[in-house]
């Protein structure tokens, strides 16, 4: 059987089995499409069923989450934690907070997460979890007995040996505070079993930085080929968060100027340049909208349709928001700007047909299981620290995720030009994260 034949038919099955998981099915197709030319050089890889079992969890775990709110009503949310693939370490993956969470995108995270940390070099295996519980207009009391109770049950599934979780969109510091404290309180364990700590009880200097400034990082790599930079570019990033605060403070660093961001109400535009400080005080310090910037910026301009912050023309795309947020107007409206590298920032934003667009019109497009993966590489770190018991510094932190990220870009530029189609960096990526995984999983047998 062919690779391609061999691809087509594990997808249709997946589909079968997956029905109506729209997300997870997108990011199988996306990855497994571009591994064809890899069970054409590995047949073997077929015998064993390898694609067969890595786009099935190894373990999910799905739970109730009860917690009182500050009226004394009790609520329910759902809590997730799908642990895909422990081939190369233990499972690794942030744990996202927010309305839309459903077993779909938990799934498809925790698939990406997969060749993510495969490309960091590091021995993480890919995992992710969650709940549909929203921290936004809760209070910090709210917020505490629902980590609480949501850690009452994940704490038996994860450990610094088994499942280390972190955070992604709704879990920030202050989340992972109460969780690793109940946890801590429950296990009698005080152990490396959270990432993105607070630094006065195990955390890592440059892990709030770390995907924003890996972001950056491997961008600007991946620019150097063609001879660009960030230097004297117009940048636009989506979101304003924590990955979008950092990506837009390192690619000033690099002298860009970025000139637009978003919430999901709607995005700003400054001609001048983002202001950094406004934007951190607005969204780190008090947990505002974006649209407070004009009041501190008033030569700065509001827009509501927060969708439509990609018809603003820029040399660079970053996408920082969420998934699904660039499909193919947006990505044409791009091009037509003149765009001339995209690079993702969040989970997952561009959708198929966009990146098709892309990479049809030669745009540099840096998928996000490569060019977001600083966060779990520090995350990673952050685990190597905490079982030595050791705290290293800014800059020793800094220059290893410079240089995790320079190799992520150099694999999987290699793996691309390798496998037969040079430049394709999306490609590239899947492959050599995949290879890792699956020289581990058919050395370890059929479990």
């Amino acid at each position: 059987m062919l690779g391609k034949e061999y691809v087509e038919k594990v997808i249709k099955e997946v589909e079968e089995r997956n029905k109506g998981e729209v997300e997870f099915l997108n990011a199988v197709k996306e990855v497994l499409i571009s591994l064809a030319p890899v069970f054409d050089k590995h047949p073997e890889y077929i015998e064993e069923g390898l694609l067969e079992r890595i786009v099935e969890p190894e373990r999910q775990i799905f739970f109730r989450v009860p917690w009182v709110d500050d009226e004394g009503k009790v609520r329910v949310n759902r809590g997730y934690r799908v642990q895909f693939n422990s081939a190369i370490g233990p499972y690794k993956g942030g744990l996202r907070f927010h309305k839309t969470v459903n077993q779909s995108i938990i799934k498809f995270l925790g698939f990406e997460q997969i060749f993510k940390n495969s490309l960091t070099g590091l021995p993480i295996g890919g995992g992710k979890g969650g709940s549909d519980f929203d921290p936004k207009g809760k209070s910090n009391r709210e917020i505490m007995r629902f980590c609480q109770s949501f850690m009452a049950e994940l704490c038996k599934h994860i450990g610094a040996d088994t499942d280390v979780p972190a955070g992604d969109i709704g879990v920030g510091g202050r989340e992972i505070g109460y969780m690793y404290g109940y946890y801590k309180k429950i296990r009698n364990a005080y152990e490396g079993v959270l990432t993105g700590k607070g630094l006065s009880y195990g955390g890592s200097l440059v892990r709030t930085e770390a995907t924003g400034y890996g972001l950056v990082y491997f961008t600007e790599e991946m620019l150097k080929d063609k001879n660009l930079s960030f230097k004297d570019s117009t940048v636009v990033i989506s979101g304003s968060g924590n990955v979008a605060i950092y990506a837009l403070e390192k690619a000033h660093q690099f002298g860009a100027k970025v000139v637009a961001m978003s919430d999901s109400n709607g995005y700003i535009y400054d001609e001048n340049g983002i202001n950094l400080e406004v934007i951190k005080d607005i969204k780190e310090v008090k947990r505002g909208r974006i649209k407070e910037y004009i009041e501190k910026v008033p030569t700065a301009k509001y827009f509501e349709d927060h969708r439509k912050i990609w018809e603003v023309k820029c040399d660079i795309a970053l996408p920082c928001a969420t998934q699904g947020e660039i499909n193919k107007e947006s990505a044409e409206t791009l091009v037509k700007n003149g765009v001339k590298a995209v690079s993702e920032g969040a989970n997952m934003p561009t959708d198929l047909d966009a990146i098709e667009v892309f990479q049809k019109a030669g745009v540099l497009f840096g998928p996000a299981k490569a060019a977001n993966a600083g966060g779990v590489a520090v995350s990673a770190l952050e685990m190597s620290q905490n079982s030595v018991r050791a705290s290293w510094s800014f800059e020793e932190v800094d220059n290893k995720l410079k240089n995790i990220m320079k190799d992520i870009y150099l694999n999987a530029k290699n793996a691309a030009k390798e496998y037969g189609d040079e430049g394709n960096i999306l490609m590239g990526a899947n492959i050599a994260g995949f290879l890792k995984v699956a020289e581990a999983m058919y050395s370890q047998g059929i479990v």
